[in-house]
């Protein structure tokens, strides 16, 4: 537990046995693998090599397909099945008999190889199905049966995930109840049903749908889980929407009679909550057709965005911080939504956007399922500029950053940059919050790094390695000597996505000329080397503005110059 160790630390190993009891312990993330789509891989020991080489340990999926389950065979990766909405409508749950027959061919028949530990019994059914609402717990009382009949039940559990939608006046958060048409008649029998079976409460959470939905009342980073001044309700402080989601569910299960609460649970009073799906597109159209801008931070649906989301969650759960401001000992496991982008789904643009992954196992996005080191810090963010950089770094000098190093003639004054300034006086400000979570943003313009620098300058050299595979040649710079930013391409995406992104370029204001054959830099005549100038050249006009440079996550960012060849790429629109 990262929180657990930290304090340790910091207030004496004698301490551990009463902060180990009062946090929350390491949770488990896993994603869900959706297969409405035409161009996913057939090959399912492909798509098992990806979730073992990334570190995923669970997979949801949305039926008991029989191909997925016997590839997952022998791997140790935690399945939930599930039992789908319309084949509850067809009755395969409607009785013992045929719950039983079903959970023999869709479970038992994999187990133990495969490592199924828990079935879904429909999928959001008050929203989709709401006609077998008054079924629902008997259906899942009937699974439950059939697993006790075959001495499954112990390690195999059951439950129904439930959209947030079932919740209202979930704000403030302590005002959290069950809709009225199912508060009585549904939710009070399935979670005496989850108690007693030891299961736990299925829901799916998605913070970008409330912000979608009010605007004008939903900030941006609140929404992404790092709202640094925060939201107060309820004498609580809260810097996450998905938190505020979360307290309104257990509310809601307060008034019910029933809690999530550790102290509960070691008493079987108490119900787990688990977020079996959360996530945010990549891209996509919102109400009335409007499209957002694809990567751009500014908007709501960026790839920005769905990779800071989805790495606060993963990183957040992993490190054992899955309290809330009501709920600091809750646990809590959580499924990514969704392993690929799947183009078959229903629904506007952005529902077909939801992946971590294209369809040929590429990236959308850096994402990092192995967890983080108990160890980070905090660093400025250069693309937001001198002027909020010089807001920022005010704003944490006064309030309890201690920034005398930075003074003239003081130790950390060289480079006087607001660069390195920023970084300097952001990182105090959150080492001395205890590294809290939304310490560390300051209005966008900062972000936690996980690898000590041993300087400034060794952060950025950092950086350069996770995503720039074309050949780069670094001059030797002194610490913090680095105030401007370059756009490079991602070689690892293929020439394809590369030469769609550097047409994109080339026809939007990127000067290209330099890359025509016979001109300064046509070699090295790469992909990877002409979308690299492209890329940059777009990103410099644009004054590096945040989300310039990602072109479908085929580019990114990097603070040392880059020389391609012989050619060095500008550092401003002027050198062009």
């Amino acid at each position: 537990m990262a929180l657990a160790r930290f304090l340790v630390v910091l207030l004496g190993a004698a301490l551990a046995p009463l902060l180990l009891s009062l946090s929350a312990e390491a949770g488990e993330v896993g994603v869900t693998y959706g297969r409405v789509a035409s161009d996913l891989p057939r090959d399912q020991g492909q798509v098992v090599e990806l979730l073992k080489n990334n570190g995923i340990t669970m997979v949801r999926i949305y039926d008991a397909d029989r191909d997925v389950l016997r590839s997952l065979a022998n791997t140790g990766i935690k399945v939930m099945v599930m039992l789908p909405n319309d084949d509850l409508a067809r009755g395969a749950a409607s009785d013992l008999p045929r719950a039983l027959d079903w959970v023999r061919n869709n479970v038992a028949a994999y187990l133990p190889a495969t490592k199924i530990t828990g079935i879904a019994v429909g999928n959001e059914v008050f929203v989709a199905r709401s006609d077998l609402n008054s079924q629902l717990v008997r259906f899942m009382n009937n699974v439950h049966a059939a697993l006790a009949q075959l001495g499954l039940a112990d390690t195999v559990k059951v439950s129904t995930p439930i959209a947030f939608s079932a919740i209202v006046d979930s704000f403030p958060p302590s005002k959290g109840r069950f809709l009225d048409n199912i508060a009585d008649s549904v939710m009070r029998p399935m979670l005496q049903f989850l108690q007693e079976t030891g299961s736990f409460l299925a829901i799916n959470l998605y913070p970008h749908i409330a912000e979608l939905d009010h605007p004008t009342q939903i900030r941006n980073d609140y929404a992404l889980g790092h709202y640094v001044d925060g939201v107060v309700a309820d004498g609580k402080t809260y810097h996450s929407l998905l938190d505020a989601q979360l307290d309104a569910t257990y509310a809601a299960m307060a008034k019910l009679g029933f809690s999530d609460s550790r102290r509960r649970l070691a008493r079987s009073r108490g119900v787990k909550v688990y977020v079996t799906e959360t996530g945010r597109p990549s891209r996509g159209r919102v109400h009335g057709g409007r499209r957002l801008a694809d990567g751009d931070g500014g908007d709501v649906i960026s790839v920005a965005n769905a990779q800071t989301y989805n790495n606060y969650v993963i990183n957040r759960v992993l490190a054992g911080n899955t309290g809330t401001p009501q709920h600091p000992d809750a646990d809590m496991d959580v499924y990514i939504f969704a392993l690929f982008n799947e183009n078959g789904k229903a629904g506007d643009e952005m529902e077909k956007n939801f992946g971590l992954f294209y369809p040929d196992m590429t990236k959308v996005y850096q994402v990092d399922f192995h967890g983080r080191p108990t160890e980070s810090w905090c660093v400025a963010n250069a693309a937001v500029g001198d002027q909020r950089l010089q807001a920022a770094l005010d704003w944490a000098c006064g309030n309890g950053a201690d920034c005398s190093n930075i003074q003239p003639g003081a130790s950390c004054f060289q480079p006087d940059t607001k660069l390195a300034h920023a970084t300097y006086a952001f990182n105090d400000y959150y080492q001395r919050k205890g590294k809290a979570s939304g310490t560390c943003d300051f209005a966008g313009a900062a972000s936690v790094v996980y690898q000590a620098p041993t300087s400034f300058n060794q952060y950025l050299n950092d950086l350069i390695s996770l995503g720039v595979i074309v050949q780069l040649l670094f001059p030797v710079i002194d610490m913090c000597n680095a105030q401007t930013s370059w756009c490079v391409a991602n070689e690892a995406v293929g020439d394809g996505r590369l030469q769609t992104a550097l047409d994109w370029a080339c026809g939007n204001g990127a000067d290209c000329s330099d890359i025509q054959p016979g001109a300064s830099c046509f070699l090295p005549n790469t992909k990877a080397a002409h979308a690299s100038h492209a890329f940059n050249s777009y990103y410099q006009r644009k004054h590096r503005a945040s989300g310039t440079c990602d072109f479908s996550g085929a580019a990114s960012v990097v603070y040392q110059e880059p020389r391609l060849g012989n050619c060095a790429l500008p550092s401003s629109p002027g050198t062009d």
